[in-house]
């Protein structure tokens, strides 16, 4: 297991993005629903569920980079909303590869609530750089 500086990505610092476990196989963090982050009635803004999920993504996409990469960008990430999160809570996202390619990788994040039940399943693609 990896050590990642959340430091790195400013603005997943400034969501309150903390990583608990990073490597290439898979990247575990957690979110603080704080009410910054939440839309109407104190619920995780699904916006900030989507950052979250691209944050571990990229985390994983880039230490699962092909020797010779400079980095990674997201081409393309969807998200499926299956529950709400409130305020005052902490969500868990698990991130693991559905595919690493030279180019591109493909990596799945499921988002739960404290209590277990989904809030959100996103799937993205990462661009390799430099490559």
């Amino acid at each position: 297991m990896t050590t990642f500086d959340i430091g790195l990505i400013p603005f997943a610092k400034t969501m309150g993005v903390a990583v608990v476990e990073a490597s290439k196989d898979k990247v575990v963090g957690t979110l603080h629903v704080a009410p910054e982050i939440c839309t109407t009635g104190g619920i995780l803004h699904g916006g900030a569920a989507m950052a979250f999920a691209d944050t571990l993504g990229a985390i994983g996409g880039f230490l699962a980079l092909p020797e010779g990469a400079t980095g990674t960008t997201t081409l393309e990430s969807k998200t499926n909303f299956l529950g709400a999160a409130k305020v005052g809570t902490t969500v868990t996202g698990e991130t693991t590869p559905v595919h690493r390619g030279r180019r591109t990788s493909v990596w799945q994040t499921k988002i739960t609530g404290e209590d277990g039940k989904p809030v959100a399943l996103v799937i993205q693609t990462q661009m390799a750089l430099g490559v």
